[in-house]
């Protein structure tokens, strides 16, 4: 799916691209900033993402309520509706409670639902077919496609012959975010594994491993909202061949990827949207803690050198 034909909260093509991962804002003194939450959604859309994803690890989903869940999911709907797709997060470690989530997503336009395997710390991880299961009453709730997302933080080992049985046997689990150490190999023996079933092979990570995801066969990668205008040329350029000018701009957007993954986390995108005048504030909720004026002050200013877009966007 090219990215005008992204458009549109109803996907009609397979979605490639970038799929950023949409921060929630806050107050100074913690509460939930709404009309913060629609300027992000905007600003996002004028970087020119393919897709939105909301309600994920990097939107902070892990201390919000479910009222505050329930708002900002019609909220962001709402306001994205027919500009882009939007993607919503539905993790949890209930099927009960997964089912809901995505049949409310879906009742609301979400073009997509994206979920973890359920896990809740060592001794609660389901079996393999516990796992399959989980997926597969998901599968079975609603009619628009589901994304895998494969990372360390759940603890839960989903091998290459899981996550290409959930493709093989669930028709709407076409999708897979696999943001593991060595994801490129991971992702290249799940192509291999389960074919045409892998209609959207995406990395994660801040898109800190994406020349190699990208030589592995992933089409796309979910990173965060913090500059998705200067990477989502590096997916394009190299799925057209163009690996020159897709070398130039990875070499570019390096920097700023390794200082957001590796010292500042989801707490980049909303420093950055703050300094830009997208949002008033990049209060984190406790217990997570704001960075410290050092990282800050590197962030800015590789954030500059790049000239990324959200530091310019409200002013």
């Amino acid at each position: 799916m090219t990215h005008d034909e992204a458009k549109g909260n109803a996907m009609t093509g397979i979605l490639s691209g970038i799929l950023p991962v949409a921060p929630t804002p806050f107050h100074d003194d913690g509460r939930l900033d709404a009309d913060g939450m629609r300027r992000v959604i905007d600003c996002m859309v004028d970087q020119g993402v393919d897709a939105i994803c909301i309600l994920a690890n990097y939107s902070e989903q892990f201390v919000l309520s479910d009222e505050e869940r329930a708002l900002l999911m019609r909220l962001c709907l709402d306001h994205a509706a027919s500009r882009v797709p939007v993607i919503v997060t539905i993790s949890h470690f209930s099927t009960d409670i997964v089912v809901s989530r995505a049949r409310a997503a879906a009742a609301l336009g979400a073009s997509m639902v994206m979920m973890m395997p359920p896990y809740h710390g060592v001794g609660l991880q389901p079996a393999p077919q516990g796992i399959f299961e989980h997926f597969r009453a998901v599968n079975d709730a609603i009619a628009i496609p589901v994304m895998v997302q494969d990372a360390p933080l759940s603890g839960v080992q989903m091998p290459v012959e899981l996550l290409a049985r959930l493709a093989r046997e669930l028709e709407n689990v076409s999708y897979f975010k696999i943001e593991t150490p060595f994801a490129a190999d991971k992702l290249a023996a799940l192509i291999a594994a389960g074919g045409d079933r892998i209609k959207g092979p995406f990395d994660g990570e801040e898109a800190v491993t994406l020349l190699a995801d990208l030589d592995a066969g992933a089409t796309g990668t979910m990173t965060s909202a913090l500059f998705p205008e200067r990477i989502r040329p590096i997916v394009m350029d190299y799925r057209a061949g163009r690996l020159d000018a897709a070398f130039d701009g990875w070499r570019r957007c390096l920097p700023l990827i390794n200082h957001e993954n590796r010292q500042c986390g989801l707490r980049a995108a909303k420093t950055v949207f703050a300094a830009g005048g997208v949002i008033g504030s990049d209060h984190v909720r406790h217990p997570l803690k704001p960075m410290s004026e050092r990282i800050r002050e590197r962030l800015l200013w590789l954030a500059r050198e790049a000239d990324v877009l959200a530091l310019r966007w409200g002013k």
